[in-house]
């Protein structure tokens, strides 16, 4: 009996586990079996793998041939395994080294001639590896900038299964081969983060709503744009994540892994800009979310991780989808549950959504006519739910802009003027909140707020402890209305001397800015 042993990395979610793979190869009739829970896509690799060690020049054993992927109680699913199964077998049949196959984590698809294909979630799981403490790890060629991001570990790229086998010590002539890659396409992380030509300069006129994409970039908070059809709404969404601050090494890791896991091929560098998505309205709840089956695969919500998400036309999207939304937006994650095992992704995003205010777009637009009766334009509006409103901190209304605004209507402030005061309000509100390691006023726990050294003056708090009394606002909507406050007060501290607590001038605007739009 002779039995080879190596490592792979199973993905839930960003989350990277430790799988041993043992190769048992023992006489009896030809079969190749994979056991330890394998998904279909993972047990199809006894073909891939089959043909490639035999198309690589190396020997397939014509005996019985067993492959385990431990722990087995552990779903296991994708094509990554590829590479450390056939190692496994090479180490079984003495192929190729059994100590430096042993000691070595494997990743990587196999082509039918033995090429290896470029992989998703490589990045992942090269972090999963260095956790489990392995010190070196293969990859596909294509992977080999994405893996070497990663700190602290030996990350070997190969071209090819036998190029794999030459590098653990076989005595095998190198064979020249034509490295498989997949082209990155041009809507990358860094192009769709609006930060290319989209430039806030651009916007003519609305200085309240580029106020408001201020105020929300600076505390991250949620907005909603409501006007009707060319009144710049997706205009003026689209700049919101050029405004957003550069990214900070952890969070542009965090990002990556993500783009790892949703992407085919590698990528060089760690994205800079924060991630701008913009998912269509027949998006479903999966969609939105994350899941699918096999593998559970992050949706919009995670692309858009440390950036914007942008929901064009609002009210179409399905009543689930949008409601699906509610616990991300307050926890900044989102685990995703099946049968079998539940992975968790971050989903810490700007919420921006943009609606007409009624179906046919026209109600309340001079010089036009709403064919929209008054039970339609109710029910249009009511798609968003109550407790999802709530959580929307800035509701904003966008007009058409008339011939005489816009020959009146000069430059609004660039994006690289506005990221700068967007940074300067973001650095007073981290150092004010450092002790509880909080970085955004929005979210900072209510119960923070209110502490005796934070909370604003009595005589400030008036209009919101009348709102909360009469029943106008809830608890939630008291602390996002303080929360603004804060905001506000951290925009117009920048470049003075002293800052203070938000006066009622603040909470007065943080309750305008908050009300909803008619």
């Amino acid at each position: 009996m002779s039995i080879g042993r190596t490592g792979a990395v199973a993905l839930i979610g960003l989350d990277g586990v430790r799988v041993d793979i043992e190769a048992d190869v023992a006489s009896g009739l030809p079969r190749f079996a994979v056991v330890g829970l394998p998904d279909r896509s993972l047990a199809e690799a006894t073909d891939r793998v089959r043909s490639a060690i035999v198309n690589s020049g190396l020997e397939m054993p014509a005996q019985r041939v067993t492959v385990n992927l431990s722990p087995a109680d552990l779903p296991k699913a994708g094509s990554a395994f590829d590479l450390g199964i056939a190692m496994a077998a090479l180490a079984a049949t003495r192929q190729v080294p059994l100590e430096s196959v042993s000691q070595t984590v494997h990743i990587g698809e196999l082509a039918l001639d033995g090429r290896l294909r470029p992989s998703r979630g490589v990045l992942p799981a090269v972090l999963g590896a260095l956790k489990a403490g392995a010190q070196t790890v293969v990859v596909p060629q294509a992977n080999l900038a994405e893996a070497q991001m990663v700190q602290g570990i030996r990350c070997v790229g190969v071209a090819s299964l036998r190029a794999a086998a030459i590098w653990h010590g076989a005595k095998l002539e190198e064979h020249h081969v034509v490295t498989l890659e997949t082209p990155i396409p041009h809507s990358s992380t860094e192009q769709s983060a609006g930060g290319g030509s989209a430039d806030l300069s651009d916007v003519l006129g609305q200085a309240h709503a580029v106020e408001a994409l201020l105020v929300a970039a600076a505390g991250g908070h949620h907005i909603s744009l409501l006007g009707p059809p060319g009144s710049g709404k997706t205009m003026l969404a689209s700049r919101l994540a050029s405004i957003l601050p550069e990214l900070s090494p952890r969070e542009a890791l965090e990002v990556a892994c993500v783009n790892s896991l949703t992407r085919e091929g590698g990528f060089a560098h760690l994205p800079t800009r924060p991630p701008l998505e913009t998912p269509h309205h027949t998006a479903t709840p999966v969609s939105l979310i994350g899941g699918g089956s096999g593998v559970i695969k992050p949706g919009a919500i995670s692309r858009a991780n440390r950036g914007v998400l942008f929901l064009d036309e609002a009210p179409e999207f399905s009543r689930v989808a949008l409601d699906a939304l509610r616990q991300p937006l307050e926890t900044g994650t989102i685990t995703v549950h099946r049968a079998t095992q539940s992975a968790t992704f971050p989903a810490s995003f700007l919420l921006v959504l943009a609606s007409n205010p009624c179906p046919c777009g026209n109600y309340g637009v001079r010089g036009e006519e709403c064919t929209c009766a008054v039970d339609v334009r109710r029910r249009y509006l009511a798609r968003l739910s109550g407790p999802l409103r709530d959580r929307i901190d800035i509701n904003v209304s966008v007009g058409r802009l008339t011939k005489v605004a816009r020959h009146m209507a000069t430059p609004t402030i660039s994006s690289s003027e506005a990221r700068e005061l967007v940074l300067a309000a973001r650095q007073l509100a981290a150092e004010r909140w450092r002790a509880g390691g909080y970085t955004l006023n929005s979210i900072v726990p209510g119960s923070v707020l209110r502490r005796p050294e934070f909370s604003p003056a009595a005589s400030a708090l008036r209009p919101l402890d009348k709102g909360l009394e009469s029943g106008l606002i809830t608890m939630r909507g008291y602390d996002r209305a303080l929360r603004l406050a804060w905001t506000l007060a951290d925009i117009d501290a920048v470049g003075n001397s002293e800052t203070g607590t938000p006066t009622l001038d603040h909470i007065g605007r943080a309750l305008l800015l908050r009300k909803e739009s008619k």
